[in-house]
């Protein structure tokens, strides 16, 4: 279950940010690959073991990013979501944004690859670097890094949504589109799905966390593509409070179809609890 992964050279220039971001998120999710392949090999595992093993690879991934950021940027501070949250990063010129695991759940289920690792970095009040790694796809994007051209937006465009859970506001979105539903497991899978050319839309209401979509925003921006709140305002990050109650990734050709279906939708909530 303890997979060894060397340790990096240490990156002292903070020109080397982009570079570092990208190494972090692969070498984690190398760790994590190890782990689930030695869970695989150990046993056929049950329910119980499957949530050990996401424990384990939260725990691990964690560890690794943090320590490898304590000792590349001694003086930055991290809001991770396996870590407890300090005052540290109030008002820091440099914070990283971590998500060690993101679809801890899929990265439980063998054969799944919708998972990823997060690693981003807020600095002077804005997304400056941003890494995804799906290690069980063996890709990395990342903000320092040549991404994918996009090609036409389809006759009928691709929206990416929880396997799980959709949010209320994905039908009325897919109707305007007449788009087709996509469903994906983590967050960081989905973006990256947009970014790859695979999907056209990622709308996500309900709520999740800045370490969930830190990463994902910054290589989807760098990437070319719209991002924002569903009511088109900035995202913004290392807030007191890192809820972000949601998102917009799309193709920018797009944007404004989506923005009205979601903004007639939030009307007619609000109507209706009004």
């Amino acid at each position: 279950m303890c997979p060894t992964v060397s340790a990096p050279r240490t990156l002292s220039s903070r020109s080397d940010d982009h570079r570092l971001a990208s190494q972090l998120a692969e070498e984690a999710g190398k760790l994590l690959v190890g782990l689930r392949r030695a869970a695989a090999a150990a046993s056929r595992a049950g329910a119980q073991a499957r949530v050990s093993l996401g424990a384990e690879g939260d725990r691990q991934a964690n560890r690794l990013i943090l320590d490898r950021l304590a000792e590349a940027r001694p003086g930055d501070a991290v809001l991770s979501e396996e870590a407890a949250d300090t005052s540290a990063r109030s008002g820091a010129a440099r914070v990283w944004i971590v998500d060690p695991l993101d679809g801890t759940r899929e990265f439980t289920e063998p054969e799944r690859t919708d998972w990823a690792v997060h690693v981003a970095l807020q600095a002077d009040d804005r997304l400056v670097v941003g890494a995804v790694a799906l290690p069980a796809r063996g890709q990395v994007f990342a903000t320092g890094a040549p991404l994918p051209p996009l090609g036409p937006v389809p006759a009928v465009p691709r929206m990416v949504v929880s396997r799980t859970r959709p949010p209320a506001v994905t039908e009325p979105i897919r109707r305007a589109l007449g788009a087709e539903l996509v469903p994906m497991g983590s967050a960081g899978a989905k973006a990256m799905a947009v970014v790859r050319g695979d999907a056209d839309v990622y709308a996500h209401a309900g709520g999740q966390y800045e370490w969930d979509s830190a990463a994902p925003v910054a290589v989807a921006a760098a990437a070319g593509l719209w991002v924002s709140r569903l009511d088109g305002s900035p995202l913004v990050y290392n807030r007191p409070d890192p809820w972000l109650p949601d998102l917009l990734i799309c193709r920018p050709e797009l944007v404004r179809a989506v923005l009205d279906a979601a903004r007639t939708w939030v009307a007619s909530e609000d109507e209706v609890l009004g």
